[in-house]
């Protein structure tokens, strides 16, 4: 277990130094917002945008993992969100639900975690599974909350061009749609550009690490504990995230490893990196979603802390397990 211990520490160490620097008061409360501002709009685009425009095209044409991730992240995040429909729950509320259950830490995590994995190698399936996790995904719960919204009032029209949009503004979104047209175009950046890119780019990985445990930090500490004593159903918020968590931690790399090897039958380490992804905690997302739209944050984001905390188990156990597979 000491080679799994090499690989994940450094991981869990950048989230666990975020964490801490916010408990003790190194960093302020407004760290994490700004900390993750700067991934979202500058850190991660570049290392998404570098990615897919030095890659060749032809890689990036890859069915078979397309279709494994997309069809068992999509596929639970469909069930979910009929069975919280079927509980009782609103339209709004079961896709943000469905999101937690559903949404792996890709951009945060997955680079980092493949890159000490499999290497350069791993650069292209990580990005395309983050592309769909942030464009398919987390797009498709936005057109839920929005049709319910607009549900009854014939405006489809005038919404879902809107919906679409602000997905396109999204730099998460927009940088690798960038860099597969260059790809495919089979154009390359000046060397000045390039080399500010490559700064940005390693910055990505630990920023968005930190910004994560400032995060986990955030929503464990004074702001979660005011929430705690101003709900009566605490216990439901409660189980509710380790239900989502076990959906998310063993119920999605399950799925993610019977479709890749029986189905579509991937190569290794093809199939492998498509199983840590999918192993991987949940994403800040759901909560970001839940927040945009007004909607109960309780449950979502003990989804995150909790999914983050017992991945520390699980991806040390599926790693340990990857090469004897």
């Amino acid at each position: 277990m000491g080679h799994v211990l090499a690989i994940i520490f450094p991981v869990f160490g950048l989230i666990a130094a975020g964490y801490l620097c916010r408990r003790i008061g190194v960093l302020g409360p407004a760290s994490a917002a700004e900390l993750n501002r700067f991934v979202v709009w500058l850190a991660l685009p570049a290392m998404l945008f570098q990615n897919l425009a030095k890659a060749d095209f032809a890689s990036l044409l890859q069915p078979g993992f397309i279709a494994t991730y997309a069809v068992a992240g999509l596929g639970l995040f469909a069930i979910v969100l009929l069975w919280q429909r079927r509980c009782g729950q609103s339209m709004a509320d079961a896709s943000v639900t469905a999101l937690a259950g559903a949404y792996p830490n890709a951009g945060y995590m997955g680079f980092p975690l493949t890159l000490l994995l499999y290497g350069d190698a791993s650069l292209v399936p990580t990005t395309i599974a983050s592309m769909l996790v942030v464009c398919v995904m987390f797009g498709l719960a936005i057109v839920c909350i929005e049709a319910a919204r607009q549900a009854g009032q014939g405006r489809v029209h005038a919404w879902l061009p809107r919906v679409c949009l602000s997905l396109l503004k999204n730099p998460l979104i927009a940088a690798p749609l960038a860099g597969g047209v260059l790809a495919a175009l089979d154009w390359r950046l000046p060397q000045a550009a390039d080399q500010l890119l490559n700064l940005l780019a390693a910055a990505a990985s630990p920023c968005a690490l930190v910004s994560l445990g400032l995060f986990l930090a955030s929503r464990s500490g004074t702001a979660l504990h005011a929430e705690q004593a101003i709900r009566a159903d605490d216990s439901h918020a409660t189980r509710s995230a380790w239900q989502l968590t076990a959906i998310k931690l063993v119920l999605m790399p399950a799925l993610t490893w019977l479709l890749a090897v029986w189905v579509f039958a991937l190569p290794a380490p093809l199939w492998q990196i498509a199983v840590i992804l999918a192993a991987l905690p949940t994403g800040t997302g759901p909560y970001m979603l839940a927040d945009m739209y007004r909607r109960d944050g309780l449950v979502t984001a003990r989804t995150v802390l909790f999914s983050t905390l017992a991945s520390t188990v699980t991806l040390a156990l599926l790693i340990h397990w990857l090469p004897r597979a």
